[in-house]
């Protein structure tokens, strides 16, 4: 019995090796090959296509246009890494019930709390911004230290913080490293989805795409920190929308296969969520903190033909 279970434990500590080695590959592998021009145009292609005009170029007429424009704009950002791993954090948490609406019940508290989050992050910063007003770093046209301007340091200090903090998460998932959060909280689960959702919420605070640096300008000439706030809480809910029709429907869809197989054994979950934020983590840390900085010629980083940025 002793090396029965001497072989499991042996086996699964294997599994989680390969897991870790995938993802941090994975991750370093998709900074490499990461396009941003290519994805930042297919976002204000489908924002240009949803608002039926030129999202970049033509103006904001009012408020109401500008809140239907921050909502757009989170839509064409969804498929950001850390959107994406959220997925893979919460997926395992999907429905398990016996019914649709027992399993619809279950999945609905934690795509509530990461979606709660993701807002308050978002809307505190939007009323920051449109209270500081064209002063903000992510608005500077200007040149700073090192050749790198400060959006882009913004962008730099923000992203390299996030990964980090998907990558412990990562670990933490796959039993690597200890969880604080495990000894630092009644409900643990509960406290890794909000700061998940705060992830997601912080996207906002750093990224230089040309469309939310659009919302930022418009919500910073407002001056209208509850308007401003308003804004961004839209960016984060347009963020949001598609990854939790997707969570949903992996809940709803199949009698709820995905989430019975996902929970079928202690540690498929984990290994699973623990793989998606090492990967997404280990990209976010590398593109921007690393990459990034090569752009500005920091130091060498490879490119592909296809990079652009």
């Amino acid at each position: 019995m002793a090396r029965t279970h001497a072989a499991v434990t042996a086996a699964t500590d294997r599994r989680t090796t390969a897991c870790a080695v995938a993802g941090v590959a994975a991750g370093l592998l998709l900074a490499v090959v990461w396009s941003a021009r290519l994805v930042d145009g297919l976002g204000v292609d489908a924002a240009d296509s949803l608002l039926g005009r030129d999202s970049l170029k033509d103006d904001i007429p009012g408020a109401g246009a500008g809140a239907v424009f921050a909502f757009v704009v989170g839509l064409a950002g969804t498929f950001t890494a850390c959107n994406v791993a959220a997925f893979g954090a919460f997926a395992p948490m999907a429905g398990t019930g016996d019914t649709r609406g027992g399993r619809l019940a279950v999945a609905l508290r934690p795509l509530a709390r990461v979606t709660a989050s993701a807002v308050a992050v978002a809307a505190a910063y939007g009323g920051i911004c449109a209270a500081i007003g064209p002063d903000v770093p992510q608005l500077s046209q200007a040149t700073g230290d090192g050749g790198i301007p400060p959006r882009a340091l913004q962008a730099l200090i923000v992203f390299t913080v996030i990964g980090l903090v998907m990558v412990w998460l990562g670990f933490s998932a796959l039993g690597v490293t200890p969880d604080p959060l495990a000894r630092r909280a009644h409900d643990p689960e509960r406290l890794r989805l909000l700061l998940i959702g705060a992830l997601i919420g912080g996207f906002v605070i750093g990224r230089p795409y040309p469309l939310f640096r659009k919302a930022f300008a418009y919500a910073a000439d407002t001056h209208n920190a509850l308007y401003g706030a308003l804004l961004f809480a839209l960016i984060a809910l347009g963020n949001v929308l598609i990854v939790a029709v997707l969570f949903l429907a992996l809940t709803l869809t199949g009698h709820g296969r995905v989430p019975h197989w996902l929970n079928a054994t202690p540690t498929r979950a984990a290994r699973f969520t623990g793989t998606a934020l090492l990967l997404f983590g280990t990209f976010t840390v590398v593109y921007w903190g690393i990459r990034l900085p090569a752009r500005y010629d920091w130091w060498w980083f490879p490119t592909m033909p296809w990079n652009g940025s």
